[in-house]
């Protein structure tokens, strides 16, 4: 096996045995390979061991890397940050955006969504620690953000995402992730006609994704315990 392959077999024995030990099904938690930095051959390794979903946070690398890759019929998640005149090259291509945190955002993606493709699933990032420096929106405005993406035609609202303190102890951390299921529970109750839609909770990396299983994460974000490590300084997905 190469070291890729071997790397999402770890994972994947890690996923699973988070979600039994959580009381969850085997199958309730999506591995995002998160493909950053990485070479187009990192991701054909890891898409031959039948890993389908791969995310990426720049928006030049991420078009390249979708239009090269087309053939292998991948899902593909933007999961970086996205200033508003980068929103069409991410609009024409994503299956998912995570880090939609403005209704600028959220109107130009949906008015940039070709017509002959299915909406784009989005979810909202919050800002869960109220960090300055960090993206995402407060959560005292997630409803009014909410109702608006609700009100776009060419965008499904799938849930949450965030990114807890950097660093912090691991209580601070878990305490992060209950605090964004319990931000989704409380949508699926306030908006009980888009319940079912309402699914997605994008939290987790590498050396968190246990505590985020714990809390509920359905999709955890992997890239250093697959490709190893980011060749920018700093990353830690």
């Amino acid at each position: 096996m190469t070291m890729i392959a071997t790397n999402i077999a770890t994972v994947r024995h890690r996923v699973q045995l988070a979600s039994q030990n959580s009381g969850r099904k085997d199958d309730a938690v999506l591995i995002l390979a998160v493909s950053k930095t990485k070479p187009q051959s990192a991701i054909r390794e890891a898409a031959a061991c039948e890993q389908t979903h791969f995310g990426e946070n720049y928006v030049q690398e991420f078009v390249e890397k979708v239009d090269a890759l087309a053939a292998l019929e991948l899902c593909w998640h933007f999961i970086g940050p996205l200033q508003s005149n980068k929103t069409r090259p991410v609009a024409e291509r994503a299956d998912w955006v995570h880090t939609v945190d403005r209704k600028k955002i959220a109107t130009r993606l949906n008015d940039q969504r070709p017509d002959h493709m299915l909406p784009l699933n989005v979810c909202i990032q919050v800002n869960i620690d109220n960090e300055a420096s960090k993206a995402g929106v407060d959560k005292n405005e997630l409803g009014s953000l909410v109702e608006h993406i609700m009100a776009l035609e060419a965008l499904t609202l799938r849930g949450l995402m965030a990114i807890p303190t950097a660093k912090a102890s691991a209580k601070h951390t878990q305490d992060s992730f209950n605090r964004l299921s319990q931000l989704l529970k409380q949508l699926q109750q306030h908006f009980p006609d888009h319940a079912p839609q309402l699914d997605t909770l994008s939290m987790g990396m590498s050396a968190d994704l246990e505590l985020a299983i714990n809390a509920g994460s359905t999709m955890v974000r992997v890239g250093t315990d697959i490709f190893g490590a980011r060749d920018y300084p700093g990353d830690n997905a």
